[in-house]
């Protein structure tokens, strides 16, 4: 008879928020609350004769991003960035995300990132203030090696 605790403990430990790593502009980010990357490639069947496909056209690829930064993190880049200068003005960079396993380091980059808006999102009872910025990645290079 096989024990529960191996049932439920197939994969071993789950990759969690607390195992991502995140490095952005040379320094990894503390002050990040959330983070979202992916990517597609457009995919059509092509239709000839009768009413199943008889094979595929591909299209364009894109890559999506987008990171929620605390203020105290966008106060940061924006002092080092210097006076009179916005978030959008970076010129484009890496973010290499990793994931830690027991052992295992799986990373992820989001290639040639540059930031599409700046802004600041507060309400009455927060007790943190966390912005949400849409990215503009040219690609994702996904299991990188370490």
């Amino acid at each position: 008879m096989a024990l529960l605790g191996t049932l439920i403990n197939k994969f071993g430990k789950i990759a969690g928020w607390n195992s991502v790593k995140v490095v952005m502009l040379g320094r990894q980010v503390e002050g990040i609350t959330a983070l979202s990357y992916k990517d597609s490639k457009e995919k059509d069947n092509i239709y000839g004769a009768g009413e199943f496909p008889v094979g595929r056209g591909e299209g364009n690829y894109k890559a999506e991003a987008s990171i929620t930064l605390l203020k105290e993190e966008v106060n940061a880049l924006q002092l080092a960035l210097g006076s009179g200068k916005r978030l959008t003005d970076i010129e484009p960079f890496d973010i290499p995300v990793m994931y830690e396993y027991k052992g295992l380091v799986m990373k992820d980059v989001i290639r040639n990132v540059e930031f599409t808006d700046n802004g600041v999102d507060v309400k009455q009872g927060d007790k943190s203030i966390a912005t949400q910025f849409t990215l503009l990645p040219s690609h994702i290079d996904w299991n990188v090696a370490m």
